[in-house]
C-alpha cells in the first residue's frame, strides 16, 4: 500500500489556484512533519514548503512565500507561474526534529506525486 497519496493537480491558467492535497491514511504510526517537494522534467527535487505537527511551524522556499500557503496534510498554491510546472510530492517524517527538514533526507515516507501543469 502507498503510505502517501496525492490529489489536487491539474492544468490552470497562469494566476490560477490549485489546492494540493495528501491522504496519509496508507501508513501508521506518528507524523512530525510533512514537507511538499516538487520536480520539473531534468531538475532536481526541491522544497517548496513544509510544516510541522508540533507547533505548526511553518516554512517556505523564497519563490513559494506570499503565493502558497501550507496547512497539516494540504498545499493552496494561488497566483501560479508557468515554472510552477512540475510533480509535487508531499512526504512525512515520523520522529521528531527541532526545525522543519527542508531536504528530502528528512523525511521518510512519499507519495507518488501529482502533476501541475500552469499554461500561459
Amino acid at each position: 500500500q502507498v503510505p502517501l497519496v496525492e490529489s489536487g493537480g491539474g492544468l490552470v491558467q497562469v494566476g490560477g489556484s490549485l489546492t494540493l492535497s495528501c491522504d496519509t491514511s496508507g501508513r501508521s504510526g506518528s507524523t512530525y512533519a510533512m514537507g511538499w517537494f516538487r520536480q520539473a522534467p531534468g531538475k532536481e527535487r526541491e522544497f517548496v514548503a513544509g510544516i510541522s505537527y508540533i507547533g505548526s511551524m511553518r516554512d517556505y522556499a523564497e519563490f513559494a512565500r506570499g503565493r502558497f500557503t501550507i496547512a497539516l496534510k494540504s498545499l493552496q498554491m494561488d497566483s501560479l507561474k508557468p515554472e510552477d510546472t512540475a510533480v509535487y510530492y508531499c512526504a512525512t517524517r515520523d520522529t521528531y526534529a527541532p526545525r522543519v527538514p527542508t531536504a528530502p533526507q528528512g523525511y521518510n515516507y512519499w507519495g507518488q506525486g501529482t502533476q501541475v501543469t500552469v499554461s500561459s
